[in-house]
């Protein structure tokens, strides 16, 4: 009773149409009738609470990451010489030149590593404008719910203010040197196509989902293990 009065006291208070309020108030109803919550929680602390999930994920998400080797040694992260340029690729390993290959691997790895470990305000500061109506989404949600709402609905802001904050860390671990040298190389090679992939395009793309693969496993582990939910929010949403 406590949260039917709650929704229609929130859905009232909107300026908008009576009708489209006694509509939307309905909705609500129904959709709580079909799937209620598991606690006794309001709005406010769902929301609060996947905030705080977020935010967690995105805190040890970036600190495994950004450590020496949490990308290079990480086959599940671990960012390979580009898809796209496969050819140049093969066609440098061939001509006795895979140690530019590896260099590249390598450089492009670090430069991941390194982004990571500034990108954590970024995300942080997307997760700070997920709404109420968001959160109690989320909450019914799937276990990685939270995590593919921010996906999709900040991927490309991220993207743009990602991508600077890898272009510095291409350039600061000599990762766009090592590619330019292989390009070159590759390029001065008779007969073959003349490529010269997005470098800083492939890298930001690759640790983006590298971070939300992060966020997602703390999310999954927030919604089945106890002993993740680390605050009182947490227990009171998800379960003690």
């Amino acid at each position: 009773m406590k949260k039917t009065l709650f929704v229609l006291i929130f859905l009232f208070s909107i300026d908008v149409p009576a009708n489209a309020q006694l509509f939307e108030g309905i909705k609500a109803l129904n959709e709580l009738s079909k799937d209620p919550f598991k606690g006794d929680f309001t709005q406010k602390e769902a929301a609060e609470a996947i905030k705080t999930a977020l935010t967690n994920g995105i805190s040890k998400g970036t600190d495994v990451l950004s450590k020496t080797d949490g990308f290079l040694k990480n086959p599940e992260v671990k960012l390979p010489f580009p898809q796209d340029a496969k050819n140049i690729e093969t066609t440098l390993r061939k001509a006795g030149m895979g140690k530019q290959v590896d260099d590249v691997i390598f450089s492009i790895n670090r430069a991941a590593e390194d982004a990571a470990s500034t990108s954590k305000d970024i995300f942080v500061g997307a997760v700070k404008k997920m709404t109420i109506t968001d959160a109690i989404k989320i909450v019914r949600g799937s276990d990685n719910s939270a995590t593919e709402f921010l996906q999709n609905t900040t991927n490309t802001e991220l993207k743009s203010e990602f991508k600077p904050v890898i272009q510095k860390s291409l350039e600061k671990v000599n990762a766009t040197k090592y590619w330019e040298t292989a390009i070159s190389s590759y390029n001065r090679i008779p007969f073959v196509k003349k490529l010269n992939p997005d470098l800083n395009d492939y890298v930001t793309e690759k640790a983006m989902s590298a971070l939300f693969l992060m966020i997602s496993k703390e999310e999954s582990a927030i919604r089945k293990d106890p002993a993740a939910r680390t605050s009182e929010i947490l227990k009171k949403v998800f379960g003690k």
